[in-house]
């Protein structure tokens, strides 16, 4: 028996959603006839990379920038969720309830606030959202970096930022198992579509080996239907890297009207 890395740590879960991933990765191991092997010594970075990796999920924007060429895109889930449906979902864009400021554009020189640079939830999709009413390349008056979608929600509960684009996946899960991580907050916008956060595997892995593996994910899905409806996933989809060449034009259509940074 093998022992590899699989771990599904994108989404920092409250407890149910946690409890649903790690019943799926045993039931998929159960099947594969692996192991699995620790990965809490390691960043993302570092786990995406790792000649031991089996599965694991990431962002499409790294996949397309850091990642590209040194790994296999295994599937996209299809989630079935509130704002997120057929392979996609987009970003909420945040204010506090109580704020009186309507649009977008009410929000010029306010606090912004990303999860990471890196995001294409947090950043990229936000970018691309206030491209068109960004001036001289500049949106807000600050914007600080919160190192998660739960940590910018709760900037934005305690004032600490204005607006926030949290991912439509992580936003349903949380209005569902811990809503008052979502109280008092209100969706100003929504974000263009982008496909969800893609599985990968090692780039050495061969064709067969990717097809297994996701038939393998689907088959412990149809076996777990309450694992299933918990993580409000009907199935992995296959893709491939032209899925996700949308994340790069949207930075693209930022960077040739002049708003390269979000700011």
């Amino acid at each position: 028996m093998t022992q590899h890395h699989i771990e599904l740590l994108m989404y920092t879960a409250p407890e149910p959603i946690r409890a649903a991933n790690d019943r799926w990765i045993k039931r998929i191991l159960d099947h594969l006839g692996h192991s699995r092997l620790s990965a809490e010594s390691l960043s993302l970075p570092e786990l995406w990379l790792s000649p031991d990796l089996l599965l694991t999920q990431t962002c499409g924007y790294p996949l397309m920038t850091l990642l590209r060429g040194q790994v296999r895109i295994v599937g996209r889930p299809r989630y079935e969720l509130p704002d997120a449906s057929a392979g996609n979902h987009c970003s909420l864009i945040l204010s506090r309830a109580d704020d009186t400021r309507v649009t977008l554009a009410d929000f010029r020189h306010s606090r912004g606030v990303i999860n990471s640079e890196d995001s294409n939830s947090g950043m990229n999709l936000l970018r691309q959202r206030l491209v068109s009413l960004q001036q001289d390349g500049r949106f807000f008056a600050s914007v600080g970096i919160s190192g998660g979608h739960r940590e910018s929600l709760r900037w934005l509960r305690d004032s600490r930022a204005d607006l926030a684009a949290i991912d439509s996946v992580t936003y349903a899960c949380l209005a569902h198992y811990a809503p008052e991580e979502v109280s008092g907050l209100r969706v100003v916008a929504r974000s263009a579509l982008s496909p969800t956060l893609p599985f990968i595997t090692v780039a050495a892995a061969t064709d067969k080996q990717v097809e297994r593996l996701r038939q393998v994910m689907n088959l412990s899905l149809s076996e777990l239907p309450d694992v299933a409806q918990t993580l409000g996933l009907a199935e992995v989809l296959p893709a491939s890297e032209s899925d996700y060449q949308i994340v790069l034009d949207y930075q693209r259509e930022a960077e040739a009207l002049g708003y390269c940074q979000l700011r």
